[in-house]
């Protein structure tokens, strides 16, 4: 009877683990799939603002900076805030601007709306984040945080399908009131998931300035290290994504404009490899697991430089799996590494990760526009190399379940 029992318990065990799993996954999807979907309908907004592509595209990315200051607020100001609640909030409030996008009139109202999202956005993303680093066990915390970044990756690869898809049967204003109802549908999940997930965290009111946990984090060189990396990430990501589109436009590519909506799908295999990151760190560590993941990116990276559409779609694969694979590692080690006020350690990790996408956009985007395609894919492997570098800091000791500095 103890037996039948114990694999009863066991079995009730598993079944709630993984959909625990699938909600934080689906809540990562429902609160980022407006991040990246209006870029692969920038043609559509340009002709329907009357605007050039750089004037377009600025304006869709301008979420990004939205991203990065809510980040760095939630850093300073996060450790009061009720995190199950202000998920809530964050996701009934995108909501707001992503449906007043099908009726902005003019493209600086578009941005500033795209700004509004992208503070939604980053509050929700770091409040997730610091739920999951209070509430994980110490064996769960990297699947959580995998679970969460695999969530992340199906909203680049999906979210641009769907706003395709949306715009060329139903047009724009459609477009944006159905991703409305998605983050809508992201609340309604965080109200249902997280309230029934194990060790619910009551945030303790505290007499400390609001910067004394940043300041804390910023003296902690594997948190720095962490932070740099993640900045080094979006670096290479944003810059590599955004430009490539060019390079498979023009010859000797010359891919339609539906060929290169299908180059999305590279982000198949980082759906499937980018959940193993949680075993992985549990096995060999946070920096083996992130060199490995980094070192997959760099293969893709080399096959850049050759213009043959075999070559550029493998990179393309090869290099989204491995940066993915890497910040689900980075996300993760920040959620362990932060022994206190991990809203404010999640806040800084993600205003880093979003400043990195905005240098990479500007950057790299002057490297194409100057030196050409191949200076750019340097700047790529270059930043890799430096996240590697700086993930040395990545070291745990198991055996005393702390974070440790490495030697000089």
């Amino acid at each position: 009877m103890s037996s039948f029992a114990e694999i009863a318990d066991h079995a009730v065990g598993s079944v709630a683990e993984r959909l625990r799993t699938a909600a934080i996954a689906v809540i990562a999807f429902l609160t980022l799939v407006d991040l990246f979907a209006t870029q692969a309908i920038l043609p559509a907004l340009a002709a329907h603002y009357g605007t050039t592509p750089a004037a377009t595209g600025l304006a869709v990315n301008a979420t990004t900076a939205g991203m990065a200051i809510g980040s760095l607020a939630v850093a300073i100001f996060g450790a009061g805030i009720n995190r199950r609640l202000g998920v809530i909030t964050s996701l009934c409030l995108l909501a707001i601007p992503t449906a007043l996008l099908s009726v902005a009139p003019n493209l600086p109202l578009f941005a500033a709306l795209r700004v509004a999202q992208g503070l939604c956005m980053a509050s929700a993303f770091a409040l997730t984040l610091a739920y999951l680093g209070e509430t994980a066990s110490e064996k769960g915390v990297a699947g959580a945080f995998a679970a969460y970044i695999t969530g992340n990756v199906a909203s680049n690869l999906f979210g641009r399908l769907a706003a395709a898809f949306l715009v060329d049967h139903y047009g724009l204003a459609p477009c944006f009131l159905v991703f409305a109802l998605l983050n809508l549908a992201g609340a309604a999940l965080v109200a249902v998931s997280l309230d029934r997930m194990p060790g619910r965290v009551r945030v303790a009111a505290t007499n400390a300035l609001p910067m004394a946990g940043w300041l804390g984090h910023l003296r902690s060189p594997p948190l720095l290290a962490a932070f740099c990396v993640g900045f080094c990430i979006l670096f290479a990501f944003v810059g590599g994504f955004s430009y490539v589109n060019f390079v498979l436009a023009r010859p000797p590519l010359a891919l339609g404009m539906m060929q290169i909506g299908l180059v999305y799908l590279v982000f198949v295999p980082s759906i499937l490899t980018t959940p193993l990151a949680g075993l992985l760190v549990t096995r060999v560590g946070p920096r083996r697991a992130i060199w490995l993941g980094l070192a997959v990116a760099l293969v893709g990276v080399a096959a850049l430089f050759v213009l043959q559409l075999a070559f550029v779609l493998g990179g393309l694969a090869l290099f989204a799996a491995g940066t993915f694979f890497a910040q689900a590692v980075a996300t993760g080690f920040v959620g362990k590494a932060a022994k206190s006020d991990r809203g404010s350690a999640s806040g800084l990790y993600l205003g880093a990760y979003f400043l990195g996408g905005l240098a990479g956009s500007a950057l790299l985007g002057w490297a194409f526009d100057s030196l050409g395609w191949n200076a750019c894919v340097l700047c790529l492997g270059a930043a890799l190399i430096a996240a590697a570098a700086l993930s040395y800091r990545f070291v745990i000791d198991d055996r005393a379940n702390r974070i440790l500095t490495a030697p000089d």
